[in-house]
């Protein structure tokens, strides 16, 4: 699975909030409800995500085994 949990942590030390994602970078409400569920997002929202942040993919998700086997 793909997890978030970086994402949240980058803009904690960026200072950055989610009305920030909203109004400057093109991300709705919606799209934070699914980052916040690590549901499935589109690479377009990631590269606005890294754009917006000023960071990297790995500063924002990374890749967690599910260990079913």
């Amino acid at each position: 699975m793909i997890c978030f949990d970086r994402l949240w942590e980058t803009m904690r030390k960026k200072g950055v909030s989610t009305y920030f994602l909203r109004e400057h970078a093109g991300i709705d409400s919606k799209t934070i409800r699914r980052l916040r569920a690590n549901d499935n997002t589109e690479t377009k929202t990631l590269s606005k995500l890294c754009e917006a942040l000023g960071c990297s993919l790995e500063d924002i998700a990374e890749y967690i085994p599910d260990n079913k086997g």
